[in-house]
């Protein structure tokens, strides 16, 4: 963590705003989980500056297992005073970010996404991001999961039809306790709402700087899921988590601001669509590179089961103005509202590495000066594929083979990332290869 004095000053200075005496000092790894140490405000100030995180985080998988080889030893790490927020499960407590500054830098995902807003501020614009989840709250502990073997899962809601307000007011009092839990962490709110299927819930947060936004949706995952558990359920925010479920999305909001103006470099009252040109070559930009980035939106080989046939998820690089099926929404409603919105990342997305994805796409096309040549669609539907349009990748190690080859996600985003990433999602991809369902059993042993 910072070692300077100047640091520690500010440092202190945050913490006495507010009145914590705790502190849970943490790091965001590639799913996107908070590897914390809780830590008294005197020994975060007065030594705990020092290397303090094993240097394994990056090198193992979703299950905790080695993909790399050592040495694993302590990595100097360093805190963001801006990240600071209220920890909202203890008293005088606060939560912190920090990161690798070592050897490990150029490949974690905050850093990553830190290096694509310098990037975007370079050129004269800040980033303004929001996200929005879906998620599925079940009737299930964690010692209830293991001992049905994670199968014939207890549904909350099971009644629920999409926006019903007889289930929004049977469930008030967990919505509203739940708002309560994420406004003390200071995570903005815009809705909190019922959605579509059993025991689905939606929440839009409000939008922020990008590393701001990226930060509430890590920790509005993470504290929904804790604040369930709490009660004897369980969050979860896996894409697709079987029959009965419907698939759920992580969607991304993003303008550019101008440094100088402070105006939405993305509205354009005159323009048919309210696109700025600005808009348009980012937008172009997106079409032309997110296909090359797709793991980044797509980490897990369960992402891709949202996309499978027969769903409504995008399957192609397709925009429209306020067309949900399109894999870029554009909205306009005033020039200051003026917004791109990603559709494409499933539930579990990690929001650093989407993030950068959508920013280190869009820089390119205004980078290179693409022009939006791309017409949008007119209509939208479970597999409709628009004529001429490329067909994104249908499966992990697909997108994770294209990513790897991809000449432009190593210009934008440094080989060091782009070859420790695909690695990780490569090994992502093969953890399951083997897995055989229970649907394929049923499918497969008596005909074969």
């Amino acid at each position: 963590m910072n070692s300077d004095t100047s640091g520690r000053t500010a440092l202190a200075a945050a913490l006495d705003k507010m009145q914590a005496d705790v502190v849970h000092a943490g790091t965001f790894d590639y799913g996107c989980n908070f590897r914390e140490r809780r830590l008294r405000r005197e020994e975060l100030l007065g030594g705990a500056d020092t290397a303090v995180f094993a240097n394994v985080l990056p090198k193992w998988d979703l299950s905790e297992s080695i993909l790399f080889p050592g040495p694993y030893g302590s990595e100097a790490i360093a805190y963001d005073i801006s990240s600071l927020r209220p920890y909202p499960f203890e008293p005088g407590a606060a939560a912190l970010v920090a990161d690798y500054s070592g050897p490990q830098a150029s490949i974690m995902p905050r850093n990553v996404l830190a290096g694509q807003i310098a990037r975007a501020e370079a050129s004269g614009f800040d980033v303004v991001a929001a996200t929005e989840f879906e998620f599925i709250v079940l009737n299930e502990t964690a010692e209830s999961l293991r001992a049905k073997k994670f199968s014939d899962l207890a549904q909350v809601a099971p009644d629920n039809r999409c926006w019903s307000g007889q289930t929004a007011a049977v469930h008030s009092g967990f919505v509203s306790e739940l708002e309560a839990c994420l406004n003390a962490a200071d995570i903005g709110l815009f809705s909190l709402s019922v959605e579509l299927g059993p025991g689905c819930f939606e929440a839009t947060l409000k939008h922020r700087g990008a590393m701001r936004a990226a930060d509430d949706a890590a920790f509005f995952r993470m504290f929904t899921k804790a604040f369930c558990r709490r009660r004897g359920l369980t969050a979860s925010f896996m894409p697709l988590t079987g029959a009965g479920f419907p698939g759920i999305g992580g969607h991304i909001n993003l303008s550019l601001r101008s440094r100088s103006s402070g105006r939405n470099a993305f509205g354009d009252a005159g323009d048919a669509n309210g696109l700025s040109p600005v808009a348009k070559s980012f937008l172009a930009g997106l079409i032309d590179v997110m296909p090359d980035l797709f793991p980044m939106v797509a980490h897990t080989v369960n992402a891709y089961r949202r996309l499978a046939p027969g769903s409504w998820a995008p399957k192609t690089m397709s925009w429209a103005a306020y067309n949900y099926a399109a894999a870029v929404r554009t909205a306009a409603e005033t020039e200051e509202m003026t917004r791109l919105e990603l559709r494409l990342p499933g539930s579990d997305m990690n929001p650093y590495l989407s993030i950068a994805a959508m920013l280190a796409a869009g820089l390119d096309g205004l980078d290179r000066g693409l022009e939006l040549t791309t017409p949008p669609i007119t209509r939208g539907g479970p597999d409709e594929i628009p004529q001429g349009a490329e067909r994104l990748p249908v499966d992990l190690l697909g997108a994770t083979t294209r990513f790897r080859a991809s000449a432009r996600a190593r210009a934008l985003l440094g080989d060091a990332f782009v070859d420790h990433f695909a690695a990780v999602c490569e090994a992502e991809d093969a953890s399951l290869r083997r897995a055989v369902s229970a649907a394929e059993v049923q499918r497969y042993l008596e005909v074969g």
